[in-house]
């Protein structure tokens, strides 16, 4: 494979210097989990307490993300089929790896502008989520990558079913769902667990805060 040559530029503004302009650190909020198990719900959650407290901060969505830098090959067929078929992303093992992996570097870099990052991505494999540990702290410190695993039972996600995706799924018309015929692989070592059909979203999002807090995050 020919090597691609591309060189690392130093910014003139550093990351500390634009946490201390925002008057706190930038991380990553992972947050994993079932379909419906109310990732994004307390995602939102917890975005709109962090703005209240004047903390910069932004959410990625796993659906948001599929309107755009990651969409499937149906919303770029106006780039023509080849072209669809080579950058789209669909929900195959190897496109959700990509998917992850994509998300991971962006989430980087808005850590390093000193933004908290939220995203909310089922992100079923742990060896994609842990690759994106590493890209997240190799580029900054210990401690950046913040997995929160909302821990909602399958029944509890299958009764909320927002989608109508796991009644596709349970009629066979919907193949490789998380959860269904396809594998979801909890976090080993998560630096939050959420209770998700225990508490409610407002609830599970000031326990994240509190986490936020008691590591000296946010102020």
């Amino acid at each position: 494979m020919e090597k691609t040559l591309v060189t690392w530029h130093p910014h003139a503004v550093t990351r500390e210097d634009r946490e201390r302009l925002n008057g706190h650190r930038g991380c990553v909020l992972w947050f994993t989990g079932l379909s419906g198990s109310g990732k994004s719900t307390i995602a939102n959650a917890l975005d709109g307490k962090l703005h209240a407290l004047s903390v910069h901060s932004f959410l990625l969505d796993g659906d948001n993300v599929r309107h755009g830098l990651n969409a499937g090959p149906e919303l770029l067929a106006e780039h023509g089929e080849q072209y669809a078929r080579r950058f789209g992303l669909g929900f195959s093992a190897e496109d959700r790896q990509e998917n992850i992996r994509r998300i991971g570097a962006v989430a980087q870099l808005f850590a390093a502008a000193g933004i908290v990052t939220l995203t909310a991505f089922v992100s079923p494999y742990r060896r994609d989520r842990d690759a994106v540990r590493r890209m997240v702290e190799a580029g900054g410190r210990p401690g950046d990558f913040v997995e929160v695993f909302v821990d909602t039972p399958l029944e509890v996600c299958e009764q909320r079913d927002p989608k109508g995706l796991y009644r596709k799924a349970r009629a066979g018309k919907l193949r490789g769902f998380t959860g269904i015929d396809d594998p979801y692989e909890p976090p080993a070592r998560p630096e939050v667990t959420l209770r998700g059909g225990a508490q409610s979203p407002d609830d599970l999002a000031d326990a994240v805060l509190t986490y936020l807090r008691q590591t000296a995050c946010i102020g």
